[in-house]
């Protein structure tokens, strides 16, 4: 997954199951951007990849690249190249994944669809409302024709603020003999969801769906609703192992700084599930007391806010 500035991740999924979810950067600015992908399951999410993104302006200056101390090996790859090479890595990996989720930067790429295919990987990506669909041109046309009762008012998981529910669509869409049938025997399906504001109706994304057969909609849902999970896992990998609180300008020190914050990520993540596991209650901080009493040792002592003077003494003496 992408981010500003910028990163690549992967989700928690429903049900226990592993997804790796993509997303573009925003915006453009003076920055270096990263690629980055993160695993997770219900048991916790964690960083496992990354990969800095190089323009053309870069790897076409080798002297500029070499002061830098990039590889000469390394040529120009797009940000989409780089998500596939880092997914193949990961389905490669020991790690069991079940779906990979992105969104339209990639969702809308051709190559990177076919590339989960035919690895037999689930995904629900979203795209842009040009995207093209069976049938029609665009897929927001495809919707446009659902009827009102194929709108369903679904939750896609909670968040910071309870459910996350929006009015969602889905249809089945042909399949494609090539990837969807073992022999003459079907093994998967293909869909397109679409997921519209309850407050703002005119607010619509659009996603892409490839699925074993006995996938429901309300798991696709979940998958693509996966998101502020991500948002999580990158937020604390920033705010809690100072993933961004750098100053590099060397291709090396940048790979070691952002795997080491990686490396702290991941190790939090497992600590505080097997602090779960034990049933061990989360530390709080107690608030401040009001009372001046403190105790220092083994004896108590009043405690006044700021200096006290004989004057201060007195006054308080004759009152």
């Amino acid at each position: 997954m992408t981010d500003t500035g910028s990163y690549l991740r992967l989700p928690p999924t429903p049900l226990c199951r592993a997804l790796i979810e993509l997303r573009a950067p925003g915006r453009t600015e003076n920055c270096q951007i990263g690629v980055f992908a993160a695993y997770a399951t219900a048991r916790g999410r964690a960083l496992v990849d990354r990969d800095l993104y190089l323009p053309k302006s870069w790897t076409e200056d080798r002297e500029r690249c070499r002061t830098a101390k990039v590889p000469d090996e390394r040529e120009f790859a797009t940000k989409g190249e780089l998500a596939r090479h880092m997914v193949l890595r990961a389905l490669a990996s020991p790690l069991p994944i079940a779906w990979v989720t992105a969104d339209s930067a990639y969702g809308q790429d051709n190559r990177f669809r076919r590339l989960l295919e035919q690895s037999g990987t689930g995904y629900v990506l979203a795209v842009p409302k040009s995207q093209f669909s069976v049938g029609c041109s665009r897929i927001e046309a495809l919707f446009a024709q659902a009827p009102d009762e194929a709108w369903e008012k679904v939750s896609c998981g909670d968040g910071a603020k309870g459910p996350r529910v929006y009015h969602w669509a889905a249809v089945r869409l042909p399949a494609v003999a090539e990837f969807d049938y073992q022999g003459e025997v079907p093994h998967r399906m293909r869909w397109a969801l679409a997921r519209r504001s309850i407050s703002k109706p005119d607010e619509i994304a659009y996603y892409l769906a490839y699925a074993p057969l006995e996938t429901t909609v309300q798991e696709l849902v979940c998958v693509a609703g996966a998101r502020w999970a991500i948002e999580e896992c990158f937020q604390t990998a920033k705010n809690e192992c100072g993933l961004d609180q750098y100053e590099v300008r060397r291709y090396v020190g940048w790979y070691r700084h952002v795997t080491l914050a990686m490396l702290a990520h991941a190790f939090l993540a497992a600590t505080a599930h097997q602090a779960g596991e034990k049933g061990v209650q989360p530390v709080r901080r107690p608030g401040p007391s009001r009372s001046q009493w403190r105790r220092f040792g083994d004896s108590w002592q009043l405690v006044v806010p700021g200096p006290r003077t004989c004057a201060d003494t007195e006054d308080n003496t004759t009152r």
